[in-house]
């Protein structure tokens, strides 16, 4: 699973770094940006609960 943050959509809600913060933090620009694009397998469950909490759908799944 890779994900990334369309940061056009990001609102800065900080949903998906609460739910997954060992994928999303926030950058420069106080947006939500994926730290690592490839999800480890033991955190996919957290990084797809993210995606689907996204309220803008600003996490793109690949």
């Amino acid at each position: 699973m890779r994900v990334e943050v369309d940061q056009d959509l990001c609102i800065s809600c900080g949903a998906c770094i609460d739910t997954c913060p060992e994928i999303f933090d926030w950058n420069e620009d106080d947006k939500a940006y994926a730290v690592r694009e490839e999800v480890p397998e033991e955190l996919e469950d957290e990084a797809q609960e993210a995606v689907d909490g996204c309220p803008t759908g600003a996490i793109l799944e690949h």
